[in-house]
């Protein structure tokens, strides 16, 4: 019966069936408060002048209700808010009345007790009835447990884990057998009548003794460290794994089962979350005209996405590959924002500078590049051309048309470069360097490592590799590279900027490196497959112009702090600039010219791809 009047009400508009129901509710506490008053006899004394008033009972409520939102409120959330707005209305509904009264009638034939009873009768009624809606659908009706209800561990006995418990009493199918914390002074405590039955370490042989389906990590707070162990716990056993969003995607306090998402890598390699300045980084980009080179690729994509939310006057988008901006057109299309999506290379050089000049932009962000090392290595002249004569046109350009700022985006592979790759973008930096102080741009370099989930990287491949049954193919057991998720390389970018006052080499903190070997096997238990048994991991030894390992500063240059913990300044001697710049030219002509023996010769005397304490002794030497 209770479910069938839930159902009706359910299809009636929920804000006219709660007017309806508060002004019920004051007018049966109006009449019943009479009857308190005198012992429940009827006709009680001056009955008529009850009724009389009445009208005017519930009009005066009804706008005191109006006032206070009373209708707004969601009663499946009812809460101590909602309550003391209850409070409010019913009080300051009462005083009301009672001014009104003395002022038209002096309050003749109305006991001053009324006046009393009422508002205490109106709190309970429109607080207890909430509160039983509430009850009723956190419960969904249900006394008992359904066999088929799937059985939920919770992690975490905090806020978060609070809320998820909520959540979970809300919706049928689910029974939560208990919470996991690893805080001593929490175990056997309850929430929400849940107990904390034990710590981390014991997952396992709970999951089992309560015949657990589904463990729900609700720590979004945790450091990777953390998330690390408690994963490898949990992957123990045979249940299914969910986590929450991160921290930052909760900021709103609530959430539903549907924002419950698999495990990612992400999870275990991202780092504590990163405290930006948020008013440097909108002053330095509010309003302001901004071209993203490069911005339909993994990085300048999500630095599109994040730059918008800083209200531009206006972002310039550009790209050479038609498919990637015609997605990121398709994503960004409903911003209320001027943005403007051109197709272009930056190595037309006629082309960039009727760009620059036209819009004139007060920020250039240039991450067109080419990545891949095997094919670069394979391909040197495009290397050459996209990643150092690409970036001098446009560095020119902003040069020449009075941009305010240019940030170049480098990567740890030009720190001690053994490929074309590292080799083509150390040199971009260097003429960027050159360019710093001979106009009134500030040109500065922001040089970072990997990014998870970027095009072409090991993440996607190892996903479509245990997609199709492996095996997963990693080039060496002890290979590390640094790594960091799109997002947080994107806002340090963002910082780097606006702090920049030109002439410096911005080094994002990567963290810690970590192993490919591992990532593969985490990838591989993500899936719920075990490596080596239902996933071969199958080492193919080193590619062409690959390394062990990444550095991010070379051994000559010296590291200094900024105000921003994770960004440094690499501070590096000072170059031969004219010799540079005679070289790079040079350069640029013999791979026009399809020389590529030469063109090889000379990157590599500008840049010797191989480890050495001195990269630039080349160059110091003619000075």
């Amino acid at each position: 019966m209770v479910e069938s009047l839930l159902a009706t009400l359910k299809k009636a508009n929920p804000k006219k069936v709660i007017i309806a129901h508060d002004f019920i509710i004051a007018m049966f506490a109006w009449v019943f408060a009479w009857c308190l008053r005198f012992n429940l006899d009827f006709p009680y004394f001056n009955w008529q002048m009850s009724l009389y008033v009445l009208p005017v009972v519930m009009l005066v409520q009804g706008l005191v209700y109006k006032r206070y939102k009373l209708h707004k409120g969601i009663w499946r959330f009812a809460s101590l808010a909602d309550l003391w707005n209850i409070i409010r209305a019913s009080i300051v509904g009462s005083l009301a009345l009672t001014l009104i009264f003395f002022m038209w009638f002096r309050l003749e034939g109305i006991p001053r007790s009324i006046l009393v009873i009422y508002p205490i009768l109106l709190i309970f009624m429109l607080g207890g009835s909430r509160l039983t809606y509430r009850m009723i659908k956190d419960h969904s009706l249900k006394l008992i447990a359904q066999n088929d209800d799937q059985r939920v561990l919770i992690v975490g006995a905090g806020t978060a884990g609070d809320m998820l418990a909520r959540e979970i009493l809300r919706e049928p199918g689910y029974q939560v057998v208990g919470f996991i914390d690893d805080g001593a002074n929490l175990l056997d405590s309850e929430i929400h009548g849940i107990r904390v039955i034990g710590n981390t370490d014991v997952i396992p042989s709970l999951c089992e003794q309560h015949g657990v389906d589904l463990i729900l990590l609700a720590i979004p707070s945790a450091s990777n460290r953390d998330m690390r162990r408690i994963i490898n716990i949990c992957e123990q056993t045979t249940c299914q794994l969910r986590t929450l969003p991160t921290m930052q995607d909760m900021v709103s306090g609530r959430f539903t089962l549907q924002q419950l998402r698999q495990v990612q890598i992400e999870d275990l390699l991202g780092r504590e979350k990163i405290q930006l300045d948020w008013g440097m980084i909108r002053y330095g980009l509010f309003n302001k005209k901004i071209l993203v080179t490069g911005g339909a690729g993994s990085i300048g994509s999500e630095l599109c996405r994040q730059i918008t939310a800083m209200k531009p006057k206006k972002l310039c988008v550009l790209d050479h590959s038609e498919f990637y901006l015609y997605q990121l057109e398709e994503t960004l299309k409903e911003i209320d924002l001027e943005i403007e999506f051109i197709l272009g290379n930056v190595c037309d050089k006629a082309f960039i500078n009727k760009l620059v000049s036209d819009l004139k932009p007060d920020m250039i962000f240039h991450a067109a590049a080419y990545k891949h090392v095997p094919i670069l290595q394979r391909q040197p002249r495009e290397g050459i051309k996209n990643n150092i004569l690409g970036t001098r046109n446009v560095a020119d350009a902003a040069s020449e048309f009075g941009c305010d700022r240019f940030v170049f985006i480098s990567t740890d592979k030009a720190v001690n470069p053994s490929n074309v790759l590292g080799a083509s973008k150390r040199v971009a930096e260097m003429y960027v360097e050159t360019k710093n102080g001979k106009s009134s741009t500030k040109f500065m370099t922001v040089r970072f490592g990997n990014v998870l989930g970027s095009i072409g990287s090991v993440v996607p491949l190892f996903k479509e590799q245990i997609k199709n049954g492996g095996p997963v193919t990693v080039t060496h057991p002890d290979i590390i590279r640094y790594f960091m998720t799109i997002p947080e390389a994107c806002q340090l970018i963002m910082q780097s900027s606006v702090m920049g006052s030109g002439g410096e080499i911005f080094v994002l903190d990567m963290g810690e490196p970590v192993k490919i070997s591992f990532l593969a096997e985490q990838l591989i238990l993500l899936s719920g497959l075990t490596p080596n048994k239902d996933i071969k991991i199958e080492y193919t030894g080193l590619r062409p112009g690959e390394k062990m390992f990444e550095e991010l500063f070379y051994e000559y240059e010296e590291r200094d702090k900024t105000a921003h913990k994770k960004i440094f300044i690499a501070k590096y001697p000072a170059l031969n600039e004219k010799l540079i710049i005679e070289k790079i030219d040079q350069l640029i002509d013999y791979s026009e010219k399809l020389d590529m023996p030469a063109a090889e010769i000379l990157l590599n005397d500008l840049v010797p791809y191989q480890a050495s304490n001195n990269n630039i002794t080349s160059i110091n030497k003619a000075k």
